[in-house]
């Protein structure tokens, strides 16, 4: 049998609106043209004539975060703890059997923007597909913030997970989740209205806090989650290794067999 390989991840790229202005990431790039003195700086006796087409290498510098882009965020990136009280464990220290799993997909297309996913929501969608979660799947939100992705309103657009909605995930042992938005929870402007209407701050990143009570990663900035099934396939989410760091980047594929 074949496998065909989907790629769920967005590049990292400057000048298209991935994030808020300020955590935009920015590229320098240099050309074979503009590098052939730094690699003969290593060969002093070698001139640029004897380079074929006298070209050195192409590089580039960035300025970014680590959740520029496709990332799977770390428990740590929530809070210092996790588990009632552990230390939280950084990027480097996410256990791999997290990050290559059956994965599951949640429509959630038809909730409008700043929407607060239930539990409730999360069994109807199930029962759609009489999908029955276990332990360690990878479970994705394909939300209406999905097909925006660098236009100027994606960092506001679609539903966020409550945190009824993530303990309900986290309860049956999903360790990784992943959503097409720029959060996992609702955008902020929604949330502010919220918090200003209510007074309660426990509401600010209510679904990231989770992580306090239970451990655990998700995965944001994901793309093209229309073209996944509900489930049969399997999501690999490897994060690039950063030593001590709440995130790293990853390029996310949904592997099916054919």
């Amino acid at each position: 049998m074949s496998k065909r390989i989907v790629d769920l991840s967005v590049p990292i790229q400057a000048g298209v609106a991935s994030d808020p202005p300020a955590l935009l990431p920015s590229i320098e790039y240099f050309d074979h043209s503009q590098t052939t003195q730094d690699l003969l700086a290593s060969f002093p006796n070698i001139r640029p004539q004897q380079l074929p087409d006298q070209e050195g290498w192409a590089i580039e510098w960035l300025h970014l975060t680590t959740h520029s882009g496709t990332h799977l965020d770390a428990p740590y990136h929530y809070a210092s703890t996790m588990n009632g009280g552990e230390r939280a464990i950084t990027i480097d220290e996410v256990p791999l059997e997290w990050c290559f799993q059956p994965g599951v997909k949640l429509d959630f297309r038809h909730f409008p923007d700043g929407y607060i996913v239930t539990p409730q929501d999360i069994e109807e969608a199930l029962e759609l597909t009489q999908h029955e979660l276990r332990p360690l799947e990878i479970v994705v939100i394909n939300t209406s913030a999905g097909l925006r992705y660098g236009m100027d309103d994606y960092v506001s657009r679609g539903c966020g997970m409550g945190r009824e909605a993530t303990l309900y995930l986290l309860e049956r042992g999903v360790r990784v989740t992943g959503t097409d938005a720029w959060s996992w929870d609702a955008p902020f402007n929604y949330t502010a209205e919220r918090v200003e209407r209510t007074g309660d701050a426990s509401l600010i990143w209510e679904g990231h806090k989770v992580g306090r009570e239970i451990g655990y990663s998700h995965i944001e900035k994901l793309h093209n989650l229309e073209d996944l099934p509900t489930d049969g396939f399997t999501l690999a989410c490897f994060p690039v290794k950063i030593h001590a760091a709440s995130a790293g980047w990853t390029r996310v594929v949904a592997i099916f067999e054919d």
